[in-house]
């Protein structure tokens, strides 16, 4: 059942991307992700990245429209998963598009950097700001999901450059959201930090 529903929404977001109702087709599409990544649907991955890039890329967004097209292709070689013949015309017209509103370097850096990300780097890199708002406000189950990323990637050892650089964020905002992890959790250093993701990996 979940993977019919996954199947349904995509298709429904494409229907809203073709009808130009951006808005239906993001919700149909954001919808479809959190299924997918609860089932642990890989198959249904590329095809829900390649809606939102090209949300993304209407919207204006073009470098996180190309980091998309870049992570869904990516995954598309990893797996040998290929789109339908009767979504090509769209998705080369999309990336036309693309292409042509960006300088050729931003572009391929872009693609580049959405290609390099893991499968569950993708997913959240597409789901961040979409996380769920009625959280609690202190302990492990009020951090957003851009916080748990942070969260483990400092439990990886990463700096906050490094971390920086990998979520596609400035310094500045990752210094921030540790800022937020540390009140919430009641830490004060990145060794009790990675102590408390390693206790909730």
């Amino acid at each position: 059942m979940g993977w019919h529903l996954v199947s349904a929404l995509t298709t429904r977001a494409r229907v809203a991307i073709a009808q130009g109702e951006p808005e239906q087709a993001e919700r149909d599409a954001h919808d479809a992700f959190s299924h997918v990544a609860d089932l642990k649907a890989y198959g249904a991955f590329p095809d829900i990245l390649e809606c939102l890039a090209d949300l993304a890329g209407v919207a204006g967004r073009c470098r996180e429209a190309a980091r998309l097209f870049g992570a869904a292709e990516a995954i598309r070689k990893q797996t040998r998963l290929v789109r339908f013949k009767t979504y090509d015309a769209d998705y080369n017209a999309s990336v036309g598009a693309l292409r042509n509103s960006m300088d050729d370097n931003e572009f391929q850096q872009a693609w580049s950097e959405g290609s390099a990300l893991s499968i569950d780097e993708a997913v959240s890199y597409a789901r961040r700001g979409r996380g769920e708002r009625k959280r609690p406000t202190i302990g492990w189950a009020s951090l957003t999901p851009a916080e748990l990323n942070v969260v483990r990637l400092v439990g990886e050892g990463l700096s906050n450059k490094d971390i920086a650089e990998r979520l596609f964020v400035s310094p500045r905002t990752v210094q921030a959201h540790l800022g937020h992890v540390y009140s919430k959790l009641g830490v004060n250093s990145r060794v009790q930090l990675a102590q408390e993701a390693a206790r909730h990996a």
